[in-house]
């Protein structure tokens, strides 16, 4: 009884990461395009954005931004999920 209480709750667990994988995944591409269209406008038109930001400098701002994205989604869904399982351990064994 034990060792499939085990594995239930590893896979439950692995559920969550790869939900929060996706989620993650999802949240990065999203922001991937919402920060690029801006970073790429103000390089072509304001000034001092053009004389300071290079290819690299650009592409330093999109990815930033695409790594924090994903990696606070994909965090919240995992505790999200954390939460739900714990919650639904606890209301079976009342």
């Amino acid at each position: 009884m034990g060792h499939s209480n085990e594995t239930h709750n590893t896979i439950t667990a692995q559920n969550c990461v790869q939900a929060g994988a996706i989620a993650g995944f999802k949240a990065a591409c999203v922001t991937c395009v919402v920060s690029a269209i801006p970073t790429l406008a103000a390089v072509r038109t304001i000034p001092w954005a053009k004389a300071n930001l290079n290819y690299t400098g650009q592409a330093l701002i999109i990815s930033g931004a695409s790594i924090a994205a994903y990696f606070i989604t994909a965090d919240k869904t995992i505790l999200e999920g954390t939460r739900k399982n714990a919650d639904a351990r606890y209301d079976r064994r009342s």
